[in-house]
């Protein structure tokens, strides 16, 4: 049986609730939802693309420290707050997955802690 381990980069923002930020089983990562939580630990920017900027930093953050980037990501759930964001998200998306890019859903949610506006899920497989 394939060992669990929980991924807690360093430097990285510490989790808001009981939950490790990745974890790794065999040849797949999965990472929790990253907001775009500056790694100073100061306020989350303003905007959305500087938000899906900083969700995706976080995001390769966690998947770096097992070996994995974002060419590794065959799954993404992305989670907006307001649909009207969705072409600016989009166009930085593209801009760091490359192709083939993984499979993706993005939802309309009410709210996400911290007052984000984009929050971002992976699995990554080697």
């Amino acid at each position: 049986m394939a060992v669990k381990k929980a991924i807690i980069p360093p430097g990285l923002p510490a989790p808001i609730g009981p939950y490790s930020p990745g974890v790794v089983i065999g040849e797949f990562c999965f990472v929790s939802g990253q907001l775009p939580l500056p790694l100073d630990g100061g306020p989350i920017p303003e905007g959305i693309e500087a938000q899906t900027e900083r969700a995706i930093g976080n995001l390769e953050a966690v998947l770096s420290e097992e070996g994995f980037s974002l060419a590794h990501v065959v799954k993404v759930s992305l989670f907006l707050s307001d649909l009207d964001d969705f072409p600016a998200m989009n166009e930085i998306y593209a801009r760091h997955f490359p192709a083939p890019r993984p499979a993706r859903t993005v939802v309309a949610v009410s709210r996400l802690p911290r007052g984000s506006r984009i929050e971002i899920e992976a699995i990554a497989h080697r």
